[in-house]
């Protein structure tokens, strides 16, 4: 089975569930499956541009990201977190590979437009190009991606300077257009809860009808109301993916990801339709 992994940037900043989620990519990886890691890092971001005294905007959830903030999110994302993570991996005894969308053309982005607002470098996926990811799993190594990219070719440059630095793309929304491309057999939106609850209840199936009744209940709130949405937009653009926000936590996570017992399952079109 080939497992995409979505982790956020909090499960990193620490050595150990850096180690633990290391130890359940080499768990899996010993049972056969083929694991590709994709990670964020809002944390260590914030804390970077902080330092440096780059204000933090955002937009809908999403860092307005002009070209000081766009060399930040590159030393961090392809830089910090993904080389520590790389490492880790290795201390696992896994060969890992870090790469971004510019390494191999594996994937470039669109500019991404909310309303009149200019979110300055943030995009979205444009195309993916599956080649030097198959060459590395296909090798034994395991690939781990940091979601910046270069402005695809064929998008409007709506600036002079569009094309001077790679694009900040939102982790959770550039999940489910690499699993689909990169054949995904299982999208895994790791996070530090079991799923998603109601009443402190696992609920093992959401989709678009029930996600929109969690909302107006008001069980769909905070952190989790993006998460799932980006979830079933994955679900959406990954059809044949089994698609799930799962527990990341534990040096077995991911394996245990894939029970059916585990994690909360997302379907990106309603039961009645499907």
């Amino acid at each position: 089975m080939r497992i995409l992994a979505k982790i956020g940037g909090a499960a990193l900043e620490e050595s150990g569930p850096r180690s633990e989620l290391a130890a359940s990519v080499a768990a899996a990886v010993r049972d056969g499956h083929e694991v590709i890691l994709v990670h964020g890092g809002g944390n260590q971001i914030r804390s970077l541009t902080g330092r440096l005294g780059i204000p933090d905007r955002y937009v809908d959830g999403l860092r307005v990201t002009d070209a000081a903030t766009a060399e930040a999110v590159l030393c961090v994302l392809g830089g910090s977190v993904n080389r520590t993570l790389v490492a880790a991996l290795g201390d696992a005894g896994l060969s890992a590979v870090g790469i971004t969308g510019a390494d191999g053309a594996s994937f470039d982005a669109r500019k991404l437009e909310r309303g009149d607002t200019d979110l300055g470098y943030v995009g979205a996926v444009q195309h993916v190009r599956p080649a030097l990811v198959d060459t590395l799993l296909g090798a034994g190594h395991v690939p781990v991606i940091a979601t910046v990219a270069p402005l695809a070719p064929d998008a409007e440059a709506s600036t002079a300077g569009a094309r001077e630095h790679l694009y900040n793309i939102n982790a959770d929304h550039a999940a489910g257009p690499l699993a689909h491309a990169l054949g995904a057999d299982a999208l895994l939106l790791l996070t530090d809860v079991p799923g998603v609850l109601e009443d402190e209840k696992l609920l093992p199936l959401i989709d678009p009808h029930l996600a929109s009744e969690l909302r107006e209940r008001g069980v769909l709130q905070g952190g989790m109301l993006p998460k799932v949405e980006a979830a079933l937009g994955c679900a959406a653009a990954a059809p044949e993916a089994q698609v799930k926000i799962a527990p990341g936590s534990g040096p077995d996570a991911l394996r245990a990801a894939l029970l059916p017992e585990t994690g909360t399952l997302l379907r990106g079109t309603d039961r009645a339709r499907a």
